[in-house]
């Protein structure tokens, strides 16, 4: 067993293994060496102060100026105050109570620097608050470091820590485990290392956890940062190169199929980047070996035309396609967009047509049953679904191709389950996404799919025109936005206004789709649509027609909510997310996003491409009480500021942890990316791509590279490893 496999209840005493797995998930050597220090504290500059926040667990560097002893006001006796001082003249006092007390006043005295840990406060009157330490933790560095040239020259490590878990605690037992370490097989081939100027894996870990300078810390995360990109990268490569392994029925085009006649009656032409995408999956498709294609592009690219004629490309070939959809609105609104494109070839006729089938969780009896065996029978060329379509019971005559629309809904285990249906050998597999993915994300999270992009909007797509209304500050802003919604709805136009709540209804936290939260506890409840709809349908939209729309509704008054608001009859269709993907009204010109703030970035972006798709210049209104100059207005802004769906996408990443983009946040795991920054080390990202590529070209199966070997097998054997599977 390697060293890094060793459980800490065997490395270190029960007691410290304990904490550190209770408190940070720790559980191996392995793990322990990997917790990095959050930051460095150099003696002579010490951490300042005005970054802590009431009742955070911070640890403090400083400097003691001074110690009081005062009176207790209620009861005999005194207690102890110590001021302590950063080295831009911040403070912070300490106290203590009782006999603790007194062994603070022994060793704290003036002059004397170190860590203090402990939960912060504020506390005083008349309005000169003071931040506030009560009975904290703390370590002084001369007690702690050698001599004294060693004290004033290295940086002091300071780790992620929690209650009861101090970072000298940590250091103190990543300490025991680097004394005893001893010889570490190398993930990374010596020829490698080299060539980028990478140090060993075990001098990587010394000098990241005891580093002589700053210099040597920069050394070390520059090996540990690439050992997290390379051993990702192989694990995806690998990954690829199993999935091609696999048999699957070549699905060639034919030139006198539906495919051809469907392109005869396109009343619009392909754009470039369709057509060009068209022949890589067409070309995909007619491989022995499965296809595994991310499709991305921005709002209304045109996706789903492309993905129709894939689909079409199958069924001439003699197999179904299956489309899975995130939601039964979703679902419903591809099975209507689709067959009205196909029109008669939809019903049959000269050219054969196939039928098209809906099939969703929670359909009637008699309608599941008739669409079960249009899937079993081979009738259905192309059945539409949720995920209904991954049950047991849910069987295909002949499954060729896997259509998976906004591919972040759903896991690689819900994938495999549908693959599974297509008997011998698997499925092509086409996965869509209308959330723009900036490169490095793509090589991390897509890493096993090759990537097509449709960066054109076809033709008759209008600019979108996007304000932020700030509520609170000036209401006659949101008188005016109302105002505005008549006016589109007098010219013959629709709207949109969409809220991040349902109502008063049990469970409606379910069908919240709020990406980023403020933060702030003490704020309203979001906004439903229960009582925006009641408070606009006695107000100013009193006589215009309007509708509403969640996730509640039973599929059949979903769905003919949505045929309403298609044909005109409602002028306002007031919704929560339910309409964020899909849903195509071209006459909609108005996008109203109540509460904006409580959405993401990218979720804001596809929300506003429901509007503008007719041809009718569209506008979004961002609806929020924050003021400028608060991260939150900052995002809205960037929102307003670009309808550049790929910028857009690096001011979400740029706000969110890395292991959210991974799906760490989803899975309830931890990321195992540590130091690298999918934005920042794009560069290390990409070298990393190219050196794990050449090297499985040359040893596909690792005979030769036992480190890297037990690497990626100790990445796939975490749990946490479950951000690979999730995106």
């Amino acid at each position: 067993m390697s060293r890094f496999d060793e459980p800490l209840t065997k490395a270190l005493d029960p007691k410290t293994a304990k904490l550190l797995h209770s408190v940070l998930g720790l559980e191996t050597v392995g793990d322990l060496l990997r917790h990095y220090p959050r930051r460095y504290a150099e003696r002579g500059e010490l951490t300042t102060l005005d970054a802590i926040e009431v009742d955070q667990h911070v640890t403090v560097v400083g400097e003691v100026t001074r110690l009081m002893r005062k009176p207790m006001r209620n009861r005999g006796g005194t207690w102890l105050e110590v001021e302590v001082v950063d080295g831009d003249g911040n403070k912070i006092y300490l106290s203590f109570f009782g006999k603790g007390s007194h062994v603070a006043e022994s060793r704290l005295k003036p002059g004397r620097r170190g860590m203090f840990a402990g939960k912060v406060g504020l506390f005083g009157s008349r309005g000169r608050p003071r931040w506030q330490l009560a009975h904290p933790e703390f370590e002084l560095f001369e007690e702690s470091e050698g001599s004294a040239e060693e004290f004033a020259a290295a940086p002091v490590p300071i780790y992620p820590a929690g209650k009861d878990l101090t970072p000298w605690a940590i250091r103190r037992a990543i300490g025991i485990v680097l004394d005893t370490l001893g010889p570490l097989d190398d993930p990374l081939p010596a020829g490698l290392r080299a060539r980028h100027g990478l140090q060993p894996l075990a001098e990587a870990l010394v000098s990241i956890h005891r580093p002589k300078d700053f210099a040597e810390v920069g050394r070390a995360r520059k090996r540990l940062k690439f050992d997290e990109a390379f051993v990702l990268q192989a694990v995806l490569l690998q990954r690829r190169q199993a999935a091609t392994a696999w048999p699957a029925k070549p699905r060639p085009r034919r030139d006198d199929g539906m495919l051809a006649e469907f392109d005869k009656r396109l009343p619009f032409s392909l754009t470039e980047g369709q057509a060009l995408v068209g022949e890589e999956i067409a070309a995909d498709l007619a491989c022995e070996h499965p296809m595994h294609r991310l499709l991305q592009g921005e709002v209304g690219a045109g996706k789903t035309v492309v993905a129709l004629r894939a689909m079409l490309q199958v069924v001439d070939a003699g197999g179904q396609a299956a489309l899975l959809a995130p939601t039964e609105v979703l679902a419903q609104q591809h099975h209507r967009s689709i067959t009205a494109m196909l029109g008669d070839l939809a019903q049959g006729g000269m050219f054969g047509g196939t039928a098209v089938t809906l099939l969703t969780g929670s359909m009637g009896a008699a309608a599941r049953r008739s669409a079960l065996l249009d899937a079993a029978s081979g009738n259905a060329g192309i059945v539409v679904g949720t995920h209904a379509l991954l049950q047991e019971h849910v069987q295909f005559a002949d499954l060729g191709l896997v259509v998976v629309d906004e591919q972040h809904r759903f896991g690689v285990e819900q994938r495999d389950a549908l693959r599974e249906k297509a008997g011998d050998g698997r499925p092509h597999v086409l996965v869509m996404t209308a959330t723009p993915i900036p490169r490095t994300v793509a090589m991390t999270v897509f890493g096993d799919l090759e990537v097509s992009t449709l960066s054109q909007l076809p033709s008759g797509r209008a600019p979108i025109t996007t304000h932020v209304v700030p509520a609170a500050e000036k209401p006659h802003y949101l008188e005016r936005t109302w105002e505005r919604v008549r006016e589109e709805v007098a010219l013959g136009r629709q709207a949109y206004i969409v809220c991040p709540r349902i109502g008063d209804l049990e469970g409606d936290e379910g069908d919240m789709e709020i990406a980023i939260a403020s933060g702030d506890d003490e704020r309203r409840p979001p906004l439903a649509v229960l009582d925006v709809a009641e408070l606009l349908t006695q107000g100013p939209f009193h006589d215009l027609r309007v509708g509403t729309l969640h996730g509640k509704l039973p599929p059949e008054e979903k769905d003919a909510v949505m045929r309403a608001f298609s044909r005109g009859e409602l002028d306002v269709l007031i919704a929560t997310t339910v309409i964020e993907v899909g849903v195509d009204v071209p006459n909609s010109s108005v996008m109203i996003i109540m509460d904006a703030d409580r959405f993401g970035v990218s979720q804001l972006h596809q929300l506003r491409g429901r509007v503008g798709r007719g041809g009718l210049p569209g506008l979004c209104l961002l609806v929020s009480d924050f003021p400028e100059g608060t991260p939150a207005r900052a995002r809205l802004d960037a929102v307003a500021a670009t309808l550049d769906g790929f910028e857009l996408s690096r001011v979400d990443l740029e706000q969110r942890r890395e292991g959210d983009v991974l799906g760490a946040a989803q899975s309830g795991k931890r990321s195992s990316l540590k130091l690298l920054q999918l934005l920042r080390d794009e560069d290390v990202i990409a070298t990393a791509r190219e050196e794990a590529a050449a090297l499985l070209s040359e040893d596909p199966s690792l005979t030769a590279h036992e480190g890297l070997r037990a690497e990626i097998d100790r990445l796939l054997a975490d749990e946490r490893a479950e951000y690979l599977e999730k995106a």
